[in-house]
């Protein structure tokens, strides 16, 4: 009960520092609507062998990709400002609180879902117009998908930088592990365009699953069995990378 009101504390004081800058919310979605307006269409033609070639096809197939690159994207870099809070000495000044140690990781890590959520509503909110359809139903599945995501690449990012402690050697990991992830998820273009040795590579990948489910939620197909797989999937690699970066902050932060 004390763990998950300090989780709440932590939340509530992040989110506030959200809220009095927004600014940075929209700055994540800028460069999505700009894929979105000008790479988007490209598509209509390379994807005319796995849809009907529509726009909305196009649009169906690439904005979930987008959004699970913005969740593993977007996730992978929120490292940067622990390690911020711990060169300013804001996470020792917590250190003399009676607030769990893991809360203080679990409470950033919630915020980092509330930021994509955001986002993520205001790219889907974009698409409408140009064609995109979801059931509300689906929606609400693709969304407890994305929390999963960002709370596995949170988790991974506060874990690699309690161990780094190095912002520059941070960005250069974050991006080494970033590029081969993103691309073995098919997140720009679907992994069935690629060639057999890529896609039985893309199998190991736990976000090449979460990219079939969420383009299978927007396209109304709740039921595909790829759906449920990548729930399962993500729900235990989230599990599994909270406890990591938990045991590691508990460590860390005496």
């Amino acid at each position: 009960m004390k763990v998950s009101r300090d989780v709440w504390i932590v939340f509530q004081r992040h989110l506030l520092l959200m809220v009095r800058s927004p600014l940075w919310v929209f700055l994540g979605v800028a460069q999505p609507v700009v894929y979105m307006a000008l790479f988007a269409p490209l598509l209509k033609p390379a994807l005319s062998s796995l849809d009907n070639g529509s726009m909305a096809a196009a649009y169906r197939i690439y904005i979930p990709g987008m959004l699970v690159a913005l969740a593993l994207g977007g996730g992978l870099y929120v490292g940067f400002g622990l390690l911020a809070e711990l060169s300013s000495g804001v996470i020792e000044r917590a250190r003399v609180t009676p607030i769990s140690r893991i809360a203080l990781l679990l409470g950033r890590a919630l915020r980092d879902v509330v930021t994509l959520a955001i986002q993520a509503a205001i790219i889907i909110l974009l698409s409408l117009p140009l064609g995109l359809f979801v059931h509300v139903g689906d929606l609400l599945l693709a969304y407890a998908l994305l929390a999963l995501i960002s709370l596995t690449s949170s988790a991974i990012s506060y874990g690699i930088a309690l161990k780094i402690s190095n912002a520059g050697v941070l960005g250069q990991v974050i991006n080494n592990l970033a590029q081969p992830l993103m691309l073995l998820s098919g997140t720009l273009l679907p992994l069935a365009l690629a060639p057999l040795w890529l896609r039985r590579v893309a199998d190991w990948n736990p976000f090449s699953w979460a990219v079939s489910g969420m383009r299978a939620l927007f396209a109304g197909h709740a039921a595909d069995a790829v759906v449920w797989q990548s729930i399962v999937i993500m729900a235990g690699i989230a599990v599994l990378t909270l406890a990591w970066s938990a045991r590691l902050f508990t460590r860390s932060v005496r």
